[in-house]
């Protein structure tokens, strides 16, 4: 069952580093055709910058990082890209858990995994295994996962657990069952590529999040883009529905208690 609470209901506590963060890794084949080169090439290129942005998390004491690497609606681009993914996913998690429970990283995969290949769920699993004890960093990577699907199912698994609460449900009743239950709400959400939407990504999740959006290609991004989003991030208000002039009481009350406690 989930142990965080929702934005809407309670407060959560706003640092100077966002606790989590969720990223839409977008531009690889942009970044591929402007180089004359396959898409392929940028989705290869995009999993080492993944690498990387990985690193400056743990770095940056960051404690969740939620990736989304393939949704539910990319089965629409052409089978040979799809299938050349699914690769590459396998080839992926086969070279990378190992790396992953040496730094101390867990990693989770969540979305609909039954369109996956037996092959490629085993990998799965066996991955979550391996890491599962870890607490330096929770990598989730989101694969055929939509924020819709993700509500839509969670409402089924309450359906079938609690019916006699139909009509009745809150938002505490709900969120145990959504696939990111393990996940406090993202505080910082990043899309590279210039696109400024969030197409279907974590829809329930997001409500309080604060977006960031760069033209910068995903091959392209890195720990000097990353700090460039978490410098907006520290420029943002976050009210969740107070004023300005609480969020000052506040802090000013939070200064006082610690200068009495010194």
């Amino acid at each position: 069952m989930a142990t965080f609470g929702s934005s809407t209901q309670e407060i959560p506590q706003a640092g100077e580093v966002p606790r989590h963060v969720a990223i839409i890794m977008d531009g690889n084949g942009r970044w591929a055709r402007k180089r004359f080169l396959p898409r392929v090439a940028g989705h290869k290129r995009g999993v080492d910058v993944l690498r990387r942005v990985v690193q400056a998390c743990v770095e940056r004491r960051i404690e969740y990082l939620t990736v989304f690497a393939f949704s539910s609606e990319n089965w629409r681009r052409p089978p040979d890209e799809v299938s050349f993914l699914m690769n590459l996913f396998m080839s992926a998690l086969g070279e990378e858990v190992a790396r992953l429970h040496e730094n101390g990283i867990s990693l989770r995969v969540v979305g609909d995994l039954s369109r996956f290949e037996p092959r490629l769920r085993e990998l799965i699993e066996a991955g979550e295994r391996k890491t599962a004890g870890n607490k330096r960093l929770t990598l989730t990577v989101a694969a055929n996962y939509g924020g819709r699907w993700d509500i839509l199912q969670a409402c089924n698994q309450l359906a079938r657990i609690r019916p006699e609460r139909l009509g009745q449900w809150e938002e505490a009743d709900l969120a145990p069952y959504l696939a990111t239950a393990h996940l406090p709400e993202p505080d910082l959400f990043i899309r590279t590529g210039g696109e400024q939407r969030i197409s279907n990504f974590m829809i329930w999740q997001l409500a309080y999040s604060e977006l960031y959006f760069t033209d910068r290609l995903w091959p392209d991004f890195d720990a000097r883009a990353l700090d460039a989003a978490i410098a907006s991030y520290r420029r943002r208000e976050r009210r969740f529905g107070r004023t300005s002039e609480q969020l000052q009481a506040s802090a000013d009350w939070t200064a006082e208690t610690q200068a009495s406690d010194a």
